[in-house]
């Protein structure tokens, strides 16, 4: 077994204040490598941004200026981990879950389907308005 040792000793992190965490079976068991470069964005942009219970409320315009990604990248990325049971959402509220056994579980997202997300997720209705007006990104 290789013997790790500090680079820099000085440097060693410490937990101070709020700590986000993420399970080390994430990197193990394959969800990292399941997820697009703008999932795993998402994926922990809300695990920073959460509470103990991995709750979060970012409103997407937000999300979206500080991950550096489209309205429609951040539509397609939540849909997607939603559907990967990683994340929940009712429409303001975000949740970070419990890992499920392996990735590519295909239940459904248990909050919220993707057709309710698409009647009452405000980015889905702006990009709705602005297709209407021609406005397309």
């Amino acid at each position: 077994m290789i013997q790790k040792q500090p680079i820099c000793p000085q440097r060693i992190r410490k937990i101070e204040g709020s700590f986000a965490f993420i399970e080390h079976r994430f990197l193990q068991n394959g969800f990292f490598a399941s997820l697009s470069l703008e999932e795993r964005s998402l994926y922990f942009f809300l695990a920073l941004a959460s509470d103990r219970r991995g709750l979060s409320c970012y409103c997407y315009d937000k999300i979206c200026m500080l991950n550096g990604i489209s309205a429609d990248d951040y539509i397609t990325a939540r849909d997607s981990l939603i559907d990967k049971n990683l994340i929940a959402f009712d429409g303001n509220v975000f949740q970070v879950l419990s890992l499920p056994e392996k990735p590519f579980d295909d239940s459904p997202g248990p909050l919220v389907s993707r057709k309710d997300m698409a009647r009452h997720d405000p980015a889905t209705i702006c990009r709705i308005i602005n297709k209407s007006f021609g406005r397309e990104p």
